[in-house]
């Protein structure tokens, strides 16, 4: 292990408690996506106690640090995401939600720790480190809504960069165990709404009406029976709907119906022809009942796509961390969401899934009212993102000389 990795490693781990006080004071003190003025005020006086250059995004809703402006060497970047959800935490511990109704149920809290951590040790160790490691830490806002990465981007966060890396913990993952694939990671994805409008009337007289309830109910039985038979079988594809807004009487039968779902490919193209599909089954539905449909596609985000070059280094950087016995190669890719792909358009990048699965604990999935992490995990997250940007910047430039001028 050359010295570097050594010294970056001790670095980390001294902030072992500075990091589980870092996220737990984030997880009880949670901001919804477009919310997080309180959590970049946090973070920009962690950053102010360390040195490390920085600045608020113009929204003063995330935070870009490290290199900022022209870099001696290639730049690498890390993400972290900063909002929480619109969840009741259900947990009895210590770091309880304050907020009623909001938590940090998927795991953003100790992303965040992770990459404050990873930069503070790579601010601290740059004397030591190789003369071509320049980086940028992005702490985002507004991942939950998929509309983060791409302000983040609009403020600068990828001018200049190489490279981009990420961690998202995964519950289902022992810790010390990490998951990596190339290619496709994450689902194409768009929310879909839907109105249906029809005439309404008296519950005992349908004949008078023009139902709209029975063509949404019609026009969610034929996309679940219809879309799998119209897109490719060896192309993944989800088509589910999660809420249907109508009425308020048994009696009466309403004017309207909205149905809200999302749609999840692992392609453009898919996604193009799901489209296609629901608009072709809402216009004969909408003739064959006479009501109108009105459909709309909202918060798209593109899936995650990993580069296997960059790939490459983080696996190298996860089995130095965890040992190669302790990586696990993801088979399939998820029908999930990630906005990381907004950074993607920019510059090639990986995201890794990190086990926070503590040997003992129940399991409970990401957007769970009950979701924790073992915070053991926190230590490996941090280690690896720091290595993977040291690794990644002499992967682009070569092996470089510790600086001098430090």
């Amino acid at each position: 292990m050359s010295d570097w990795r050594s010294i970056l490693d001790r670095a980390i781990e001294s902030r072992t408690e500075r990091m589980r006080n870092v996220r737990r004071s984030l997880h009880a003190n949670p901001e919804l996506s477009r919310e997080e003025y309180q959590t970049t005020r946090f973070l920009a006086d962690r950053l102010a106690e360390t040195g490390i250059p920085f600045s608020i995004v113009p929204s003063r809703r995330g935070i870009l640090a490290g290199t900022l402006h022209e870099a001696q060497g290639p730049l690498v970047a890390f993400r972290a995401d900063i909002d929480a959800l619109p969840i009741p935490d259900a947990k009895d511990v210590s770091y309880h939600s304050t907020r009623d109704g909001v938590m940090h149920a998927c795991g953003h809290d100790a992303h965040t720790a992770m990459a404050l951590a990873a930069a503070e040790a790579l601010w601290d160790c740059r004397g030591a480190l190789p003369a071509s490691c320049s980086w940028r830490a992005v702490f985002q806002p507004a991942e939950e809504v998929g509309e983060g990465a791409y302000e983040m981007v609009a403020a600068g966060a990828m001018v200049g960069v190489k490279a981009i890396t990420a961690l998202h913990v995964d519950p289902e993952r022992q810790v010390g165990r990490v998951g990596c694939r190339s290619h496709e990671l994450t689902a194409f994805c768009h929310d879909l709404n839907v109105t249906v409008r029809g005439v309404g009337g008296h519950a005992a007289r349908p004949h008078l009406s023009r139902d709209p309830l029975l063509a949404a109910a019609q026009f969610i039985t034929t996309v679940y029976q219809s879309i799998p038979r119209s897109v490719d079988s060896r192309d993944p594809t989800v088509v589910t709907f999660g809420a249907i807004q109508a009425g308020s009487s048994c009696n009466v039968i309403p004017e309207e119906v909205v149905l809200k779902g999302t749609i999840r490919t692992l392609s453009r193209p898919a996604s193009q022809r799901v489209a296609e599909r629901l608009q072709q089954i809402a216009d004969g539905l909408g003739a064959a009942t006479e009501t109108q449909f009105e459909l709309s596609l909202n918060n798209s985000t593109d899936g995650v796509y990993n580069d296997p070059e960059v790939t490459a280094v983080c696996r190298r950087a996860a089995v130095e961390v965890v040992g190669a016995e302790n990586l696990d190669e993801i088979r399939f890719p998820s029908m999930g969401g990630e906005d990381f792909s907004g950074y993607l358009t920019q510059a090639p990048g990986c995201l890794l899934r990190l086990g926070t699965a503590g040997p003992d604990a129940p399991v409970h999935h990401l957007h769970s009212p009950s979701f924790d992490i073992d915070e053991h995990a926190l230590v490996f997250g941090a280690k690896i993102l720091a290595r993977s940007t040291v690794l990644m910047a002499d992967r682009f430039a070569g092996i470089g000389e510790p600086r001098r001028d430090s």
